[in-house]
């Protein structure tokens, strides 16, 4: 599924239904299941052409408008969904108003429409889109990684899809998510997934976990935006534009 630019100042929205998915963490070879309420994805990563049109910055370290914006912090991202809210009349998600940068929480109204992180929980429940795999497909097929990137980031969209009509929910760029990965060892250390472009196949699975501190930036981590579940009033109207 390919979304069309439709003038608007959103991303690209795919419903994800409702489900339960059961994460793990290979440090501690801890396992726990969540349920997952239905929710909204950005079909593709936030492009270099999306975060500047909306924050007038351009970070990345590989120029491109179609490339996924990377070198972004766990806060710029939060920041970005905030200011994409406003230009769209939203409720923003994040209170950020109410901690200074490198504090130790912001807060996150769950009642607002507007854009947001997704949780770990819902990134990876989308990514699997169904799969009890460690992939959503053949790896050089669905993703850009140290195998098939020649050493570079690629533009969003470039490889297939998974059932649920998501690019790049492996390789390419890590996502930043919500939630912090293990509070009470790392503190306010946030949860990255997915897998990058200089990444091993290794990394680029479903289940794999990446922590850091919400500050730090590379050139092969970016985000993408996700939304509560639209009102049925907005019927099919979920993809509102896309800049590829």
């Amino acid at each position: 599924m390919r979304a069309e630019t439709a003038g608007a100042e959103g991303v690209a929205l795919v419903a994800v239904p409702a489900g339960s998915v059961t994460l793990s963490d290979r440090r501690t070879e801890r396992r726990w299941s969540v349920d997952v309420a239905a929710f909204e994805l950005a079909a593709f990563p936030v492009t270099q052409a999306d975060y500047a049109r909306i924050t007038g910055q351009r970070p990345s370290a590989e120029p491109g408008d179609a490339l996924p914006v990377e070198s972004v912090s766990w806060w710029d991202a939060v920041r970005f969904c905030n200011a994409l809210s406003r230009a769209e009349r939203l409720t923003p998600a994040y209170r950020l108003d109410l901690v200074a940068e490198g504090g130790p929480d912001v807060e996150w109204d769950v009642s607002a429409d507007g854009y947001r992180l997704p949780t770990e929980a819902e990134w990876e429940h989308a990514c699997r889109a169904g799969t009890t795999g460690p992939r959503y497909g053949d790896l050089d097929e669905i993703a850009w990684y140290r195998g098939n990137s020649d050493a570079r980031i690629h533009e969003v969209g470039g490889r297939k899809p998974n059932a649920w009509g998501l690019y790049d929910m492996l390789g390419n760029t890590w996502d930043w998510c919500w939630d912090q990965y293990d509070p009470e060892v790392y503190g306010t250390y946030r949860v990255l997934r997915g897998g990058g472009w200089f990444d091993e196949r290794w990394s680029c699975r479903a289940s794999v976990r990446r922590r850091s501190h919400p500050t730090f930036h590379t050139d092969d981590v970016g985000f993408r935006a996700a939304q509560r579940a639209a009102r049925p009033s907005r019927g099919d109207a979920r993809l509102t534009c896309c800049s590829v």
